[in-house]
């Protein structure tokens, strides 16, 4: 009887779509002056009416009756929403009224009445003017498997001229005929058949009871789909995990070509290079703090601002250390290693003693919030920006050393550093404006960091390590070698993971890298010139 019933009104909301507006507000004022009773069958009844309108007011006024807000007077039978601050809204208009309303009643909801305003509420969004919404309310009806939608799913598909929003509303048609007692074994087999265009996890999900309890026509029905999908989803899976990878290695060339830069140039093992990274996540910071308070409007250019000022702090931090420091620590390693990890510290602390221990917020733009769907992939737009933004640092940074006079410096040093000193270039401003260099873009990748990571003094920590990590890897000093070492690394570790754990499979790269720098101690690419090679 409640199915029928259910039907009727959905019935009554596709007939009531076709109605003029007058019409239809004065059944909206019929409706709702109808749900102000004590009575479970009129309110029942009433809701059935509201969702057969079809109007915004109505979907709005059902949510809150949902929710517990929906209260009436008796005395004149209006009918409105209590909001949080006690403050009342006309459930007709959707505004506040000329004056409050005196000694009113929530209207009364029990099992009987939530079963029918879930129902209604799902009509009403299947037929909502917004394709989001209904897109999500028959993804909902999807996974719910709502045997009692199938009323509203027809008649939404009906009216659906959307093909995305159809075909999922096809497919939530079919999953619901399959969890129908009565369904026929021919109607479930052809309802498996659209479920399997899905191809993901919930499609599975569904044939798992078919697949052990269904007659045998279904059964070899639900065995064949699920066979198609899991292979999908193996091959899903894999191509994910190279994605992951790719991600995870534009964030280690991030952080490791700088480092490549200055060990490639001056043979210095800087264990102040996390740090770097560190100011120019901070950079950031601060220029967020600024824009938030002085300009939110230029929330947005947050980053394309921070990004100069980052490569300009970490940059001038660079050049100081290897003037004050450094320079005096040329060919002695050892040396040179535990004084700029002293200069982490007093970095780390100084940092610490000016923003706190705690973590600092650094939020995101807006054309990096959310994600997309690609082919089955979920693409965060946020991961999808660092890779581009990797990119395109890595092209300018190929530009400076090719094309630019200090490149062309910067290389002879690094290949021949008595040679290129013979020919006149000024070799220790070579090696300051190289560590500046270094330095600068690690403090770009503490801009793309801190849109990943948490910004705190500890932040250049977690990445020092794997950066050298790259840089022995790849070939110290060449840039192709880093990039091709940071991608490899970044996929090797996302295939581990599943089966090592994220400790363990870093535990694992790590062997795997002393074993190979045993047989190649130079690296995948080793640069080539005299002074290097002898």
């Amino acid at each position: 009887m409640r199915f029928a019933r259910l039907f009727l009104a959905l019935l009554g909301l596709a007939l009531a779509m076709l109605a003029p507006p007058a019409a239809r507000a004065a059944d909206l004022d019929a409706a709702f002056a109808r749900i102000a009773t004590e009575n479970f069958n009129e309110i029942e009844a009433a809701i059935g009416d509201l969702a057969a309108t079809g109007n915004d007011k109505a979907a709005t006024a059902l949510q809150a009756m949902t929710d517990g807000a929906l209260v009436y007077a008796p005395a004149t039978k209006g009918v409105f929403i209590k909001k949080a601050d006690g403050s009342f809204l006309d459930a007709r208009t959707g505004v506040a009224p000329a004056e409050a309303p005196f000694a009113t009643k929530p209207v009364r909801v029990n099992n009987r009445i939530r079963r029918a305003l879930e129902a209604a509420l799902g009509s009403l969004t299947l037929l909502a003017p917004d394709p989001a919404k209904r897109l999500a309310a028959a993804e909902a009806v999807f996974k719910s498997r709502d045997v009692a939608a199938l009323p509203a799913l027809d008649v939404a598909l009906a009216k659906e001229s959307d093909a995305k929003v159809k075909r999922v509303m096809t497919q939530a048609r079919a999953a619901a005929i399959l969890a129908k007692p009565d369904a026929t074994d021919a109607e479930k087999v052809a309802a498996i058949d659209v479920v399997a265009e899905r191809g993901d996890q919930d499609a599975l999900s569904l044939f798992a009871n078919l697949r052990a309890n269904g007659a045998p026509i279904v059964k070899m029905a639900a065995e064949t789909a699920a066979g198609a999908i899991e292979r999908r989803l193996a091959v899903l899976s894999s191509v994910q995990n190279v994605w992951y990878g790719l991600s995870l290695g534009s964030v280690l060339l991030l952080a490791a070509i700088g480092l490549a830069i200055t060990f490639g140039v001056m043979g210095i093992i800087n264990m102040a290079h996390g740090e770097m990274v560190m100011l120019g996540a901070y950079t950031t910071f601060v220029v967020q703090e600024l824009l938030r308070t002085r300009f939110p409007g230029l929330f947005d250019w947050s980053l394309a601002i921070a990004l100069p000022l980052a490569f300009l702090v970490s940059g001038a931090v660079g050049v100081l250390l290897e003037r004050s420091v450094i320079r005096f620590l040329y060919g002695r390693p050892l040396e040179t290693l535990l004084a700029t990890w002293g200069v982490s510290l007093i970095l780390q602390q100084a940092v610490r003693s000016a923003f706190g221990a705690n973590n600092r917020e650094v939020g995101a733009p807006s054309f990096m919030a959310g994600s997309f769907d690609f082919m089955g992939l979920q693409i965060t737009y946020g991961r999808l920006w660092i890779v581009v933004f990797c990119a395109a640092v890595f092209a300018a940074l190929l530009f400076v050393l090719k094309a630019t006079s200090f490149g062309l410096k910067m290389r002879a040093v690094t290949q021949n550093r008595r040679m290129a000193a013979c020919m006149g270039i000024r070799t220790p401003w070579v090696d300051s404006l190289t560590f500046g260099l270094g330095s600068g873009i690690a403090g770009i990748a503490g801009v793309a960091l801190s849109q990943i990571d948490n910004v705190s003094p500890n932040l250049g920590q977690s990445y020092i390590v794997d950066s050298f990590m790259v840089v022995v890897f790849g070939g110290v000093g060449n840039l192709w070698g880093t990039l091709v070492a940071a991608l490899s690394l970044g996929i090797a570790n996302k295939f581990l993971e599943p089966f090592a754990g994220a400790v363990l499979g870093k535990i694992l790269l790590l062997v795997f890298i002393i074993l190979f720098i045993q047989k190649r101690p130079r690296g995948l690419f080793a640069l080539k010139g005299r002074a290097v090679e002898a």
